[in-house]
């Protein structure tokens, strides 16, 4: 777009923070990695956590696997983003890659738990925060019993948690029903573009546009 005085009036093109959250089971990290894998606008954010490594998770790739006293080091040199306890484990994002990232005009996507994505909602009003869901309860037990990597007990804790979260959903802005995983990735892209356009995600375009029509 240009101005009468031929001067280009452009769009922000600083990437944006995508958080992911949704029910243990919702299938959240299959579609993350697919988004990562098949587009190239997108980075993502490697969480540090205090649990174990699941079998085939490499340090560095998945999680920063860290111990309990490295991480409490970390939250008081105010190295995250955010940082949370979940099922009796650390969680947080470190801040320095997510604002690297997004300076070259990625979309940067954080896998967190609901109560690390509402801090950086209140910390990054501009996030963009989607929850991720099954088209059902029943088949969210399905997908956790499917695993075949936990204990009944932890299961149990999962979808006591998922009660929690439940709760939650109406602060998110968008929900993502994860059925069909290509038909989700497309949804995802779609809410993430429209998102972007929300006039408080284009200050800078709006404040130019001011900008020259007062010279008019």
């Amino acid at each position: 777009m240009q101005n009468k005085f031929g001067k280009a009036i452009k769009m922000t093109n600083q990437g944006a923070l995508i958080i992911i959250s949704g029910f243990s089971g919702a299938g959240k990290g299959t579609l993350v990695n697919k988004l990562i894998s098949e587009h190239d606008r997108f980075a993502l954010s490697i969480s540090m956590t205090t649990r174990n490594p699941r079998e085939g998770e490499v340090n560095g790739r998945e999680y920063f696997f860290v111990s309990k006293e490295e991480f409490e080091k970390t939250i008081a040199e105010d190295g995250l983003l955010e940082h949370a306890c979940y099922v009796g484990n650390y969680y947080g994002t470190p801040k320095a890659y997510v604002k690297e990232q997004m300076q070259k005009g990625k979309d940067v996507i954080l896998e967190i738990e609901v109560q690390g994505a509402l801090q950086i909602k209140e910390k990054y009003p501009d996030a963009i925060l989607m929850f991720v869901t099954p088209p059902s309860i029943e088949e969210l037990n399905r997908r956790l019993h499917g695993r075949g990597t936990e204990s009944e007990e932890v299961i149990e804790k999962r979808l006591t948690r998922a009660k929690e979260e439940v709760h939650l959903i109406e602060k998110y802005d968008y929900i993502v029903v994860n059925d069909h995983l290509d038909s989700c990735v497309q949804n995802v892209i779609s809410y993430i573009d429209a998102a972007k356009m929300m006039p408080l995600r284009q200050v800078d375009f709006v404040e130019l546009l001011k900008e020259e029509l007062s010279k008019l």
